[in-house]
């Protein structure tokens, strides 16, 4: 899979891992500090690979994760562009001699655990909480590959985003929406649902009965009623079964292009780099579709 096209199925198992991984930073190995004020780094995540792209130099960069050029889902797919790949594996992570890997809290556990065994130093990016734990680990990853005015300036766009989002609420009326995405699978919290949020909706997915992320039946959908489905994509011809149900005659009576908030997943997958693209793309919906 190295260097070449990534296939379906390991774009749709990247984009749930990912939905898992996107924010927060916790450090392994506290004890070997770098010695060097710009570490070599290995990227081995999704997520991860957005920030080591937007906050070291691109010399520092030794290889990102087999999904970083993906532009599907990769918001700085363009940046990866002649950035070595690798697979993953907890060998050639450690073969590839880098001063610092970064992974992903929901990545392979074994990987983590060779890391610690060989003592090599890694960063964990962490599950999604908030705006505020997004901030603290883009501060912390930054200073940590020695350019902590990167993620001063990152800090800044997001804040300046996000800040205009959260100018539209009182401005739009109050409504509901419901995250769903292929198969039935509802977001409960994350960053589309929050940002949107913070923009003045509702999040409809306790009406649905979920307390967390998880599938619901199209019944319960068309029973809860939230007025807009927010939505990654909105084919004309589903490719199968799980994008079919989005396009079920009960959906398209009930929310039809103009009640359906369109935001693509390489938006909302991850934080960083991407929030101020995903804020602008929610104010424009938004401002277009909610009456």
């Amino acid at each position: 899979m190295q260097g070449g096209k990534v296939g379906r199925f390991g774009r749709r198992a990247a984009l749930l891992a990912a939905m898992l991984v996107t924010s927060g930073v916790a450090h392994g190995q506290q004890s070997a500090q770098q010695s060097e004020e710009h570490p070599s780094i290995v990227s081995a995540n999704l997520c991860a690979d957005q920030l080591v792209l937007a906050l070291a130099d691109r010399a520092q960069i030794v290889s990102l994760s087999p999904f970083a050029r993906d532009a599907n889902i990769s918001f700085l797919a363009r940046e990866a562009t002649g950035v070595p790949q690798n697979t993953g594996a907890a060998e050639e992570l450690i073969r590839l001699s880098a001063d610092l890997v970064v992974l992903g809290r929901y990545d392979n556990r074994l990987t983590r655990d060779f890391l610690t065994t060989k003592e090599r130093p890694f960063a964990m990016v962490d599950s999604w909480v908030s705006l505020d734990e997004t901030r603290r680990e883009i501060t912390s990853l930054a200073a940590r590959f020695g350019h902590a005015e990167r993620g001063a300036a990152l800090i800044a766009t997001i804040d300046a985003s996000t800040g205009a989002l959260a100018a539209l609420a009182g401005k739009v009326p109050q409504r509901s929406f419901l995250i769903l995405h292929r198969r039935g699978y509802v977001l409960h919290a994350g960053l589309a649902g929050d940002l949107a949020v913070k923009a003045g909706l509702r999040n409809a997915a306790g009406d649905v009965g979920l307390r967390a992320n998880g599938f619901v039946d199209l019944e319960r959908v068309v029973a809860a009623r939230p007025d807009y489905l927010m939505v990654a994509e909105s084919p004309d011809r589903p490719e199968d079964q799980g994008e079919a149900l989005l396009e079920h005659p009960a959906l398209r009576r009930l929310y039809p292009p103009a009640r359906r908030l369109v935001v693509p997943d390489l938006l909302t997958i991850c934080p960083g780099p991407a929030i101020p693209a995903l804020a602008a793309r929610l104010a424009q919906e938004i401002t277009a579709k909610v009456r």
